[in-house]
């Protein structure tokens, strides 16, 4: 079996003092864009793509992030024919756009997030939220930061069964940023939504290591969890991946 293991990828990094190249400024618009591929050859044939595109933007009151995510996999399968074919086993993409304004007292915003969420093989084959809400730092050293969200919302979706559903939520999210060292850092990142009848979680673990003043190598686990799927559904997707990363 022949691999080709093909990941560029470009991001931003948020920690203060993590690397100075890679510092937020007060003001202004920092972009990133992420990208990593995997092609099998040989007895296992496929292709798998993921891609990320995050804009933040910061100004004197207000703090806005946009981010456009997508991610498939096409697989060769053989029929009962034999005939080989290649098919889509995952096709997911998800938007979201987030405007917080700043408070008074620091890291304390009021904020507004909509996100949607298009997955032709998950359990919920379009899932759209709308919220408000409430966030802080409530831990904060030179090596360590938990920032943390809560607020209600709203979602509307349709499960693979065709199932339309919608209700008000109840959203909570935790982001811990730890600095191991001046080239090494870990984040943890969850968010859970709870509806009437589902509860929607996603969690991402991930370390990166600087290589030099422009390249990190990043390794992330994430999870989506949903509690209430249809029968022929699992609750829980995870996704293991190692990038190369280019900060500008």
């Amino acid at each position: 079996m022949k691999a080709i293991f093909l990941i560029p990828a470009l991001t931003l990094s948020q920690v203060h003092g993590y690397a100075a190249a890679e510092s937020v400024p007060d003001h202004g618009w920092n972009n990133s864009a992420e990208l990593g591929a995997i092609s099998t050859s040989g007895n296992t044939v496929g292709t798998s793509v993921t891609g990320k595109l995050d804009a933040k933007q910061e100004l004197p009151d207000w703090s806005n992030e946009y981010i456009l995510a997508g991610y498939f996999k096409d697989e060769q399968v053989t029929k009962a024919d034999g005939e080989k074919v290649r098919e889509r086993s995952a096709q997911r993409y998800s938007f979201s756009a987030k405007s917080a304004y700043k408070l008074l007292q620091d890291h304390d915003k009021l904020f507004a997030l909509a996100t949607h969420v298009n997955d032709k093989f998950g359990a919920y084959t379009r899932y759209s939220t709308v919220g408000v809400g409430y966030g802080t730092q409530t831990y904060t050293t030179p090596e360590h930061s938990m920032d943390v969200e809560i607020g209600p919302g709203y979602f509307n979706g349709t499960r693979s069964t065709g199932e339309a559903e919608s209700g008000l939520t109840v959203r909570g999210a935790a982001n811990l940023k730890w600095k191991l060292s001046d080239t090494a850092l870990f984040t943890q990142n969850l968010s859970v939504e709870r509806g009437t009848s589902n509860i929607h979680s996603l969690a991402e673990t991930a370390l990166r290591t600087k290589i030099n003043s422009t390249m990190q190598m990043k390794a992330a686990f994430s999870v989506r969890n949903d509690t209430n799927v249809p029968e022929d559904k699992k609750n829980t997707d995870t996704q293991t991946s190692v990038t190369l990363v280019y900060s500008f």
